[in-house]
């Protein structure tokens, strides 16, 4: 055979693979995607209590952000998103109880690293929110930059990327700091509402979201301007159960592909009508998507019917009419000049 039919052949086989993409049999499960389904629910690990993401109320009943994604999974396994329960946890624990199997995914606002996916054993199963870090201060002391808290006490949790990103920061402009560090949220806030800190930092959501919170009737707070990181957050489980990271990944892919289809929880009965043939492959008219992760077909379905696209969840919990009132920005989709990209659905 001449070089250049091999070539073609080469390029026949790979495109007959690409369009054969639906007859590949799934991945085999591992004891996390076993167990979750053995026991009936999914076990997220979520922020003990910030607004927005993973607020529980006096019911306890859980919402926000990082809730959806939960129950999101949930549907996508069970068909039903109500199969879930919450551990609050803090920013050094959560990594503890999932790699003890106390949890099932961290669903919680978790930074994604390079150590984190490979030296402490997790994979990386995308990304729900786009952050950066950033600082809040007392509007009494009419700082308005980052470069004026030179010398300044700081609140901030320990054991976390915002701890090594708030050193890296100081360092880089010559500046010195004093840190108050305290693990658990609450005790911090009240740190810094009392005075014992000129500042607190974490990510610019978290700080809008403890402003309308723990920080509500304690004054007024201006969050700075300056972003001293890049703090892409979403979900986490451990390594080696393929078919769990599977079965997370691409249900928050799914989340963000409904949304640039335009498919939302009110008209998802209507769209399975549709004769598009894409729309009928992701909902589960035409076979095949759910078989790849081990799910029933209507897994997409399930999960946009019950808690809805990316759009939605986004919206409803930290978007402009929420108190948060966080415009999209980088979370917007990549079609209106931000950084939300679904994989394709092939």
């Amino acid at each position: 055979m001449s070089a250049h039919m091999f070539r073609n052949s080469i390029g026949a086989a790979l495109a007959l693979l690409g369009a054969s993409v639906l007859a590949v049999a799934p991945a085999s499960a591992g004891k996390t995607f076993d167990a979750v389904k053995d026991k009936g629910f999914v076990q997220c690990a979520v922020n003990n209590g910030l607004a927005g993401f993973s607020f529980a109320d006096s019911h306890g009943k859980w919402t926000g952000l990082d809730v959806d994604l939960c129950k999101a999974i949930a549907a996508a396994m069970f068909g039903d998103a109500e199969k879930t329960k919450f551990t609050p946890t803090t920013a050094q624990q959560r990594f503890v109880a999932l790699q003890s199997g106390e949890v099932d995914v961290i669903t919680s606002t978790a930074t994604q690293t390079l150590l984190r996916d490979t030296a402490l054993g997790f994979n990386i199963a995308g990304v729900n929110f786009y952050d950066g870090q950033g600082f809040i201060v007392p509007t009494k002391t009419n700082i308005k930059s980052a470069k004026e808290l030179n010398g300044a006490t700081i609140c901030v949790q320990p054991g976390t990327t915002t701890e090594l990103n708030l050193a890296d920061y100081f360092r880089a402009n010559k500046m010195t700091f004093k840190p108050v560090l305290i693990e658990n949220l609450d005790e911090l806030l009240r740190a810094y509402a009392s005075g014992r800190c000129d500042a607190y930092t974490t990510d610019a959501s978290g700080l809008a979201a403890v402003r309308v919170a723990q920080l509500a009737g304690k004054g007024e707070h201006t969050i700075l301007p300056e972003r001293i990181s890049k703090e892409p957050l979403g979900p986490i489980v451990r390594h080696g159960d393929d078919q769990w990271f599977d079965l997370v990944k691409w249900t928050l892919m799914g989340m963000i592909e409904a949304e640039e289809m335009g498919i939302t929880s009110k008209n998802v009965d209507d769209a399975l009508k549709s004769e598009d043939p894409s729309v009928k492959r992701f909902l589960g008219v035409t076979p095949g998507y759910g078989k790849a992760v081990g799910v029933d077909e209507k897994w997409m379905y399930n999960v946009i019917k019950q808690v809805g696209n990316y759009g939605e969840s986004y919206d409803r919990h930290v978007g402009p009419a929420t108190p948060l009132k966080l415009d999209r920005a980088q979370n917007a989709l990549w079609t209106k000049g931000g950084l939300m990209y679904a994989i394709p659905f092939r």
